[in-house]
C-alpha cells in the first residue's frame, strides 16, 4: 500500500448524499477475481451513457458530459468532496479499490458508512469527516473556482488552503494514521513481523517435526 503523508490535490465535487457502494462500483464488476482494473468503472452508471460490463473497452464508450468527473476542470482530481453517508449499502471492498485506482487518495464528507470507512483505511484512501457547514463551504469554493485545491496534512491532521484562509483539523484514529503513513495494510502489518514468524515456525518444527509437510 502506498504511504500517505502530505497530499496537495485538485478537489472534485460530487454533490450527492447517500451514495451507495453499488453506485461507486456496480455489482457486475465484482465478478473479477483480481484486485486491479476497477478505476475505469468507478461510478460507471453515472460516467457513461451505456450499460457497462466487465471486459468492455471503456475508451470507446460514450461519456455523460454532465457528470462531474467527465468535466475538464476536474481531470486529475485526487480529492473527492461529497455529502453525508457516503459509501452506504453493501460491504464490498471493491469500492475503495475503484476510488484509489481512479486516482482519489482522499474523500471528504460529513459522514461515512462504517464498513466503507474502515475499508478505506485498509486500502490507502483517507476518509475525512468535516462538519456539514465546512463541507458546504468547500462546495461553494470548488464550484466558484475551478481548479480549487486542498492540502491534506495527515501528520498534523489538517486540511488547508492558505489562499482561502482554510486550516481545519480533522480526527483520525492513531493506529489507522500509523498504518497510512507507513503504507501498511493488513498483510503489511503481518509482514513487519516476518522474521519473528519464520523463527517461530523453525523452532516449532524442530520441536514437533511430525508436523512438517515436507516429504
Amino acid at each position: 500500500m502506498e504511504k500517505f503523508a502530505l497530499l496537495e490535490g485538485l478537489v472534485a465535487p460530487l454533490d450527492r448524499a447517500n451514495v451507495d457502494t453499488d453506485a461507486i462500483i456496480p455489482k457486475q464488476f465484482l465478478k473479477s477475481i483480481k484486485r486491479s482494473g476497477f478505476g475505469p468503472n468507478l461510478f460507471d452508471e453515472w460516467r457513461y451513457l451505456d450499460h457497462g460490463e466487465p471486459g468492455m473497452d471503456n475508451s470507446v464508450r460514450p461519456l455523460n458530459p454532465d457528470f462531474v468527473l467527465n468535466q475538464a476542470a476536474y481531470q486529475g482530481a485526487a480529492i473527492l468532496l461529497t455529502r453525508k453517508n457516503f459509501g452506504c449499502g453493501s460491504s464490498r471492498e471493491h469500492a475503495p479499490w475503484a476510488l484509489e485506482q481512479f486516482g482519489f487518495r482522499v474523500v471528504i464528507a460529513p459522514s461515512f458508512a462504517d464498513i466503507f470507512f474502515n475499508n478505506c483505511f485498509k486500502n490507502g484512501v483517507l476518509p475525512i469527516v468535516l462538519s456539514e457547514e465546512k463541507v458546504d463551504e468547500l462546495f461553494k469554493r470548488t464550484q466558484a473556482q475551478p481548479g480549487f485545491c486542498l492540502t491534506v496534512d495527515l501528520e498534523n491532521q489538517v486540511v488547508k488552503n492558505v489562499e482561502h484562509d482554510i486550516a481545519w483539523t480533522f480526527e483520525v484514529d492513531a493506529f489507522r494514521k500509523y498504518c497510512l503513513t507507513h503504507g501498511l495494510d493488513d498483510i503489511g502489518l503481518t509482514l513487519v513481523h516476518a522474521e519473528k514468524i519464520r523463527a517461530f515456525e523453525k523452532n516449532h518444527i524442530e520441536k514437533f517435526p511430525w508436523l512438517s509437510t515436507k516429504l
